[in-house]
């Protein structure tokens, strides 16, 4: 595996795992205000560990920019939406509907012809 496609992977599972996390986060305080949010986030360790993850995911992708092309970049990391698809599904009990599963399986599909 080169180094871009290890990068690629970071990227999708940071960027899935903060999207995630911050889902739960906020439907856990989903009447709080945007300013309440604001104040709050040190008190709310979901939220700190997206934040984390967001920040891993935006310089690996920095880094990617640097040894790939952003014809290569932007399509490969897409990949996380498969990956938050499933997630939905599966941790957050959300119902994802035949034409979400198909979006994602589109998706999945123009990735692998990125590795092809």
């Amino acid at each position: 595996m080169t180094l871009a496609w290890i990068l690629v992977a970071t990227i999708m599972a940071a960027t899935a795992g903060a999207d995630v996390l911050q889902s739960i986060e906020m439907k856990q305080h989903a009447r709080s205000s945007v300013a309440e949010t604001a104040l709050g986030i040190f008190r709310r360790p979901l939220l700190m560990i997206a934040l984390f993850c967001m920040a891993v995911s935006f310089f690996s992708f920095l880094f990617l920019l640097r040894i790939a092309d952003l014809s290569f970049a932007v399509p490969a990391t897409a990949g996380s939406f498969v990956i938050e698809t499933i997630l939905a599904k599966y941790v957050l009990r959300e119902r994802v509907d035949a034409r979400r599963w198909t979006g994602a399986l589109l998706v999945a599909c123009g990735v692998a012809l990125l590795a092809v």
